[in-house]
């Protein structure tokens, strides 16, 4: 298997500028932005990103673009959604950016999340920059009417950022933190057991933590259940030019090689390997 030839498929993603309609702080460490953008871009599909030319901030000039999960999209409206904290000179330059002003976005780009019809329930388990990846399953299950458990770890309560979205789009959310000691794994497990055996549980999606990635991988092949996962790893390109991104998976009894900005970032849960 050669997974590392060339797709066969055309992207649809553009290159444009959009215009900042709302840039704010949710908390002490995560901000939200808010951009109005064309129709391309506003189509853009849970689980794919963008990858973003940061404004330079004062004494530094990023190189590259930086790459960004979607937050949201909304086609009607005409708008894409980020979160983001601020961890390096591409999003110190982002937060600069000011209601009215311009950043240029390329995307959508990658492979997202999709939905079995045939499912009645999935269990959604994020941590970290995975809250904000995995946000926009809840809308999207919910039009496909699949009820929705959210399982939240974070460090901190207040850092359990996309929990009133979920709960807006009718998701159960159960929040799990470390200073708690309620993001332990034995506890997420018996979380996770529990839901498998009320029936609310015919496939699991995730993304942020390796650990919560195993935890998954274990009981889906425990109890036979199909999953998914977001992988988040350092692009340059963000198209598979650049060979930057490339992980091992584990395919059919072979480890295989596979670019995440351009094979995924979604994969299959079964052929991650954490």
């Amino acid at each position: 298997m050669n997974a590392l030839a060339p797709p066969s498929f055309t992207p649809r993603a553009e290159a444009a500028p959009a215009e900042v309609l709302a840039h704010r702080e949710l908390n002490g460490e995560y901000r939200h932005l808010v951009l109005r953008a064309g129709p391309v871009a506003a189509g853009a599909k849970p689980g794919q990103f963008f990858q973003l030319l940061c404004p330079c901030p004062p004494g530094e000039a990023p190189y590259l673009r930086r790459p960004m999960s979607l937050y949201g999209a909304d086609p009607a409206q005409g708008t894409v959604e980020f979160l983001y904290k601020i961890a390096g000179a591409g999003t110190r330059g982002l937060a600069t950016l000011a209601v009215g002003e311009h950043l240029d976005i390329l995307g959508p780009l990658g492979k997202g999340f999709t939905l079995d019809p045939a499912w009645r329930s999935i269990v959604v388990v994020g941590r970290g920059a995975g809250l904000a990846t995995l946000a926009p399953l809840a809308r999207m299950a919910r039009l496909a009417g699949i009820a929705v458990t959210a399982v939240l770890s974070a460090r901190r309560p207040e850092l359990v950022v996309s929990e009133a979205l979920f709960r807006a789009e009718g998701a159960s959310v159960v929040s799990v933190t470390d200073s708690d000691g309620s993001s332990a794994p034995a506890h997420v497990e018996e979380i996770l057991r529990g839901l498998v055996a009320s029936g609310r549980c015919d496939a699991f999606f995730t993304c942020g933590s390796a650990r919560l990635l195993r935890l998954q991988q274990m009981l889906a092949r425990e109890f036979s259940l199909p999953g998914q996962v977001a992988l988040e790893q350092q692009m340059a390109c963000g198209l598979g030019i650049c060979f930057c991104c490339v992980r091992d998976f584990a395919v059919e009894g072979e480890i295989v090689h596979k670019r995440v900005c351009w094979d995924g970032p979604v994969f299959d849960m079964h052929e991650a390997v954490a």
